[in-house]
């Protein structure tokens, strides 16, 4: 008999054990992250009386692949603009949370003599909530639709990609063994230069490729394509010196911005469930028995830090974002736990081997007791809030009163030009930086080189440096001439003289900039004067900016990363699982637009727009008809309206009022006698008296007069047979009809 190899015996055991042990975790309606947590610590050595993993080194392999997956799908339900989009309040929570969190989790740990490492690590570990559990809470709760809600789980979206830049810091720190500020800075400016590079990058060629093989993307190909995508980034990441799972979360939330993203999402999540279950059995598999016992005490201290911490420290920062007591207050004690970035981050110090063996089974340990805790936890933010209400100094309660008002007045109000503007140009010459350096960079060290082997030497550094600076100068040109002509500047420059000088100042700026890109190349090839560059630099710059040429490259490449940035919007426009932008425009005009579905029995069904007349009727416009996936856009008086229909109509409040009220009301009623209506089969002889005789089916209406329909037909010697609507009845014919009882009932007195 053949030996099965040792993975596949550890498999078997770490699923079937895993399978038991979550069906009973569902049972008990507990998240099943535990389950897989649970049947870890039953299948591994440190258990004697279950069967144990024989390979656990190739587990943890594996295990990484499950890292990998997990930061892949996270990356797949993240987005980058809804970051942009969320305003100042969850940006500054998240992060007020992280740091205080963090530097409770280091001071606990030093409160037992850890070494610095292990502190820091813990404090990375604790300022993580767990984004499957709040979720799994709020739905069991019921608190879905709480205004708090909506923040917490906006603040866990930031907490996971802040948590990818601390996997960063805490892998320099590691590395280091020491706080070096210079190489803090540096890794985080890496970071910044590869997640800026690899998203623009990503979005502008992705998109295009996959539009242009969508017609070959079937699911299979389509999830073999993502994954290796996926794969792709996660060596290039190895490569340039990032964990695998920043680069897998990064391509993620490329995908994320396609309209490819939802399919992926639904292709990869069986295998993402695959591995992430091996991934936290293999977290379960590192808890000694032994190791909880001794250190019983950090385990215990350290839950109460987070218990405690959340719900002071994080309502404090809440509070401090502008939210009023009793929100800041519900969402601290929301995050008093923590889970899967947890149990990542415990993971990355076990394989840089800077963390004590200990530290791994304590948090795991905490993490499940801090679960359990969860639903009590947020249960208990009313009473706390009652109690601290009704305490607290009507003073501090005033003055918080009006910190909050204060806070969500300054969000909303309009910013000022300046600040637009200089927003504006941040992002601009940031993302065109990026890119330039990216292109400099490939092509000094990369391709000049390798195609020097086909130029003569005596041209090399000629079009080596001509080559670099036309690759280049469409980046370039979008640095200096971008938002010269917006709205914010002109703006700014009627308004005042005075902007005029630090408007001025702000393109020379960028022209130095680009200047200094430029004599960087030239200086790379040739060994010339410093003014010599300089003014070389501007001449090229001068003619960037007047040729036609290389502005119609620039307006290309930004339109088309624009469109692909809005393709998933501009499909859910078109679905109608999102209204569109002007939508947003019309409500400070009175007027707005809704989304209304033509009931299934409406008497409107099957009439042109003509024919209903609702622009003269109700004063409202049809804008778009949505059908299924099809979407008819300014429709005409000719166009007719079908059952399930879902019209976007634009009007005013009692415009769309009175609509919707007729609408509804002018339906077929429901017909009460429903018994009459029942379908009968009866058979029906024709006689040579019979007013059928010698007609044919068509002929005697049987259908058209008598609203019945013969479905089959016996003649004399043989069988029932599918009738021929155009042969003569004979004498003797047996027809079997379908109808109505009181249909039959009349055909067969005048047919008789």
């Amino acid at each position: 008999m053949e030996e099965l190899p040792g993975l596949i015996t550890d498999l078997a055991l770490i699923l079937s054990v895993a399978g038991i042990v979550t069906i009973i975790f569902k049972k008990l309606k507990q998240p099943v992250v535990l389950g897989y947590v649970v049947a870890g610590f039953l299948a591994s050595p440190h258990m004697p009386y279950t069967p144990s993993v024989q390979e656990v080194a190739t587990v943890e392999i594996w295990a990484n692949i499950g890292v990998i997956f997990l930061l892949f799908a996270l990356g797949l339900e993240f987005s980058f603009k809804k970051i942009l989009k969320m305003g100042s309040a969850p940006v500054i929570a998240a992060i007020s949370v992280i740091f205080c969190m963090m530097s409770t989790g280091f001071l606990t740990g030093k409160m037992f003599g850890w070494s610095n490492m292990d502190c820091l690590f813990l404090g990375g570990m604790l300022a993580m909530s767990s984004t499957t559990i709040i979720y799994k809470a709020f739905d069991d709760l019921g608190l879905r639709q709480k205004r708090f809600t909506g923040l917490v789980l906006s603040v866990l979206i930031l907490e996971d990609i802040l948590a990818i830049l601390l996997m960063v810091v805490l892998s320099t720190v590691a590395v280091s063994q020491k706080f070096a500020g210079g190489e803090m800075l540096y890794s985080i400016l890496k970071l910044v230069f590869f997640l800026v590079l690899w998203f623009v990058v990503g979005l502008y060629f992705i998109p295009q490729f996959l539009k242009i093989n969508r017609n070959q993307l079937s699911n299979e190909t389509l999830l073999i394509v993502s994954l290796a995508l996926c794969f792709a980034l996660v060596v290039v990441a190895s490569m340039v010196g990032f964990s695998s799972a920043f680069g897998a979360f990064m391509m993620g939330s490329i995908l994320a911005e396609t309209v490819v993203a939802e399919k992926v999402e639904h292709l990869v999540a069986p295998v993402k469930d695959l591995f992430g279950a091996i991934f936290f059995v293999s977290v379960g598999m590192m808890v000694d028995p032994a190791i909880l016992l001794e250190y019983w005490l950090p385990i215990v201290a350290i839950t109460f830090a987070i218990l405690l911490g959340q719900s002071t420290l994080g309502s404090g920062s809440f509070v401090l974002a502008g939210q009023p007591l009793k929100v800041a207050m519900q969402c601290g004690f929301s995050l008093a736990q923590i889970g899967e970035f947890a149990f990542i981050i415990a993971s990355l110090g076990v394989s840089l081997g800077v963390t004590s063996k200990h530290l791994y089974p304590i948090v795991v340990a905490v993490s499940v007791i801090t679960t359990f805790l969860t639903p009590y936890m947020i249960r208990l933010s009313e009473p706390s809030y009652n109690f601290v209400d009704s305490h607290i100094p009507k003073r501090w309660k005033s003055m918080l009163n009006r910190y909050a008002g204060g806070a969500e007045t300054a969000v909303a109000s309009h910013q000022g030009y300046w600040r637009q503007l200089l927003a504006s140009l941040g992002r601009t010459v940031l993302v065109y930086s990026i890119l330039s350096i990216a292109v400099i960079l490939v092509m000094l060290h990369g391709i000049i080189p390798l195609a020097s082997k086909f130029i003569p030497e005596s041209i090399n550094s000629y079009v080596g440096c001509i080559s670099t600076v036309l690759l280049v100068s469409v980046f370039l040109r979008a640095i200096v001439m971008k938002k010269n002509r917006s709205i914010e500047f002109k703006a700014l420059w009627h308004a005042s003289s005075y902007n005029r000088l630090p408007l001025v100042a702000l393109i020379l700026v960028r022209v130095l900039l680009v200047v200094a890109m430029i004599a960087y190349i030239i200086s790379y090839y040739f060994t010339i004067s410093v003014g010599l560059m300089l003014a070389i630099g501007l001449v090229i710059v001068a003619i960037m900016v007047l040729s036609r040429n290389v502005k119609q490259q620039s307006i290309n490449l930004e339109r088309t990363f624009l469109q692909n940035l809005r393709q998933r919007d501009i499909q859910d426009e078109h679905l109608g699982r999102k209204q569109p932008l002007y939508a947003g425009h019309l409500l400070s005009r009175d007027i707005h637009l809704s989304d209304i579905a033509v009931p299934l029995n409406s008497l409107w069904c099957g009439r042109t727009l003509m024919e209903l007349s609702l622009s003269r009727r109700f004063g409202v416009q049809i804008s778009s008809i949505l059908r299924g996936k099809r979407r008819l856009n300014i429709p005409n008086g000719k166009d007719v309206i079908y059952p399930g229909d879902v019209l976007q109509v634009i009007g005013s409040d009692q415009q769309l009022e009175n609509f919707v009220q007729q609408m509804n009301s002018q339906v077929y009623q429901d017909d009460e006698n429903f018994e009459e209506r029942e379908m009968k089969l009866r058979q029906f002889v024709v006689t040579e008296d019979s007013d059928f005789c010698g007609k044919t089916i068509v002929e005697s209406g049987i259908r058209d007069k008598y609203h019945c329909m013969v479905v089959g037909l016996e003649q004399e010697g043989e069988s029932l047979r599918t009738p021929d609507l155009n042969a003569p009845l004979q004498a003797g014919d047996v027809l079997w009809l379908v109808g109505e009882v009181q249909s039959i009932r009349n055909l067969t007195k005048k047919g008789a």
